[in-house]
This record gives C-alpha cells, structure tokens and sequence, in this order.
C-alpha cells in the first residue's frame, strides 16, 4: 500500500503493538484509540499503555480518548494526555453518559491549545452546535459513519453534509469512523472525509483494489479447494 495514491489520509483504528510495528513499513497517516480497543487490546493500565503505543508513534498523530463523564475530569484527563507527547490529539465525546452536550470542555480545550478529536458524532446538529467553538482549530470531528449505516440510515449522504457544513465553516478536518468494511475508504471519499479509520485487517487488504474480479474469483476458488484438501476431506 502507498500513500501516494491516497485521496484521503488513513488512520489505523486500535492497532496492537504488534500491529503498529508492522504497520511502520506501510504509509499509515495517524493512529486512533479508544477505551474499547484498550480493552479488547489487554491494556490494564491506561496511560501506562497511551506512554507505550506513543513510544512506538513518535511523530504522527495519535488521538487518545479521556474516559470520564463530568466536565472538570474530561479536562483534567485531556491536560494529562496532552502532556504525554506533542502529536496526540485528545478524544473527547460529543456528550457525556447522560446525553449533556460536552461543549464547555471543548471550549476550555481551545483555549489551551489541545489538538483534539471530538468523537461519537452522529449528526449534523451536534456539529453545528460545536463548530462556532473549534473552527479556528484544527481538530478532528469523528463521524460515525459505519453506526449511521448499522441503523439504516445513508451515512454516505449524512456524512456529506457534515463535511460540507465542516469544510465551508472551519479548519477542522471530518473523519469516518467505525469502518464496516474496505469499500468504506470509497465511501469516505464520495462523503468528503479528509481522513478514515480502518483496522489492521481492512488496510492490509487496500492491495486487493489493484485484482480483477476474475483474479480475485479464481484465488477464492483455489483457496476452498486448498482448504479441503489440507483438512483432509472426503466423500
């Protein structure tokens, strides 16, 4: 994969240690992380795992989120995670738990000059609510887009209007999140995303735009075949 044939940027979504040092040989723009992915990843110790990933990404971005649900802890835990290395971009969801809009961390976060990604966006009016605040910023607005479709909604034609009402009112710069599958990176491009989040397993197939259908048909077919003769079937 080279990034000389990206149109947006990508960004590896919860990559393993293992995964990023891979990921080191590829053209990745940025890295993402979320308590979710901490978990399902085994970290037991928050910033002791934010201080490891950073060790091994020293010089592009890496959005790491705050895990409280009042105001004053989200930014103490921004300044914290602010503090571990110049290129992290603090995530901060666009509400608390309760559904309070997050507005006033987001505005103290500005006035201390934290590069942030606001997360779990779903729709045009949480944006319209936040952009007078960030858009002399160049922070990130995480769309949900892959949890737009899971709901039945056209989160290509949503996210479209995010990043238009985004691109002609601020600096911020739209992300979609929550990839479904690698035709999303196309989606994303179509919506006017500036960056999408895929796991490892989504960008190590991007090499698989270059196949033809009848290449990509004929390597499924011999994989079955393989697949049955090393199981040892028979009729």
């Amino acid at each position: 994969m080279n990034n000389k044939n990206h149109k947006i940027e990508i960004y590896a979504d919860g990559a393993t240690t293992e995964e990023i040092n891979k990921l080191k040989i590829l053209s990745i723009d940025g890295y993402t992380f979320n308590p979710s992915l901490f978990r399902k990843n085994k970290a037991d110790d928050y910033i002791g795992h934010s201080k490891k990933i950073l060790a091994l990404i020293p010089n592009k971005p890496v959005s790491l989120e705050v895990i409280a649900d009042t105001n004053d802890e989200m930014i103490e835990q921004a300044l914290k995670l602010n503090k571990l290395a110049s290129n992290v971009f603090v995530k901060v969801p666009i509400t608390n738990t309760k559904g309070i809009s997050t507005l006033p961390v987001l505005d103290r976060l500005c006035k201390e000059n934290i590069k942030m990604n606001i997360t779990a966006i779903f729709t045009i009016d949480q944006v319209r609510e936040i952009l007078e605040t960030i858009k002399e910023t160049n922070s990130i607005i995480s769309v949900f887009s892959g949890r737009l479709f899971d709901i039945g909604l056209d989160a290509v034609k949503l996210t479209k209007e995010i990043s238009e009402l985004t691109h002609a009112n601020s600096n911020c710069k739209v992300l979609w999140a929550s990839t479904r599958m690698v035709y999303d990176y196309i989606n994303a491009q179509n919506a006017g995303c500036d960056i999408i989040t895929m796991s490892y397993e989504f960008i190590t197939k991007m090499d698989l735009f270059n196949k033809s259908p009848e290449e990509y048909s004929l390597q499924t077919v011999q994989t079955f075949y393989k697949d049955a003769i090393d199981a040892k079937y028979s009729f």
